[in-house]
């Protein structure tokens, strides 16, 4: 389980074609600290288990499903990524339930400054518009994010400088690609009503 809370922005080195997907190379000097083979870690948000490491990063296997379904797969040598060990036991808790299993891609369409921040609206598919309320929890390319306000097709969320700074949404332009994972609290609350019902 993850929390949304990027601990560092790392770069992908290479991306070597394997015979179901890709291998991706990612430097990450601060989550590679400690890291092992088995290991998960978020990469943009995608659930990924980490296949080798080095003293200052990790590689880790996409498979085809994964390469459809995120926005990795439109990575390139030198793209910047959001990183995110898996929150320990004893670890504290600072943003939401987060699983890493992305539920569909959105993309950015309007940024607009908010004195030092910005509001960036983003699309989001048909199919998860349900679980997304305002003042609700969403992931957006692993960063825990509260949903500022719901717009026609998607929604709006406030960065502040600090988010800007230290994960991959300070670099998003309009017609970006960002993978979305919505409140799995909500999915599980949807599937007991309607069992019920």
């Amino acid at each position: 389980m993850f929390t949304g809370i990027v601990e560092e922005m790392g770069r992908v080195l290479r991306l070597v074609p394997a015979e179901q997907g890709i291998r991706l190379d990612v430097e990450g000097p601060l989550v590679s600290a400690g890291l092992e083979v088995g290991d998960s870690i978020a990469v943009n948000g995608v659930c990924l288990t980490v296949v080798a490491t080095t003293t200052t990063g990790f590689s880790a296997d996409v498979v085809k499903e994964t390469l459809d379904r995120t926005n990795l797969g439109h990575l390139q040598p030198e793209s910047t990524v959001d990183l995110e060990r898996p929150m320990p036991a004893s670890g504290r808790f600072d943003g939401h339930i987060v699983q890493g299993h992305v539920d569909g891609v959105g993309r950015v369409l309007h940024l607009s400054p908010e004195g030092e921040g910005v509001r960036m609206t983003i699309t989001m598919p048909d199919r998860l518009q349900r679980f997304a309320v305002e003042k609700g929890s969403v992931t957006v390319d692993g960063v825990s994010l509260t949903i500022a306000e719901l717009v026609a097709g998607g929604f709006v969320v406030a960065l502040i400088p600090h988010t800007l700074a230290v994960t991959v949404l300070g670099h998003r332009q309009p017609g970006d690609l960002v993978n979305l994972e919505v409140d799995v609290i909500a999915k599980y609350v949807e599937r007991l009503l309607l069992e019920r019902a």
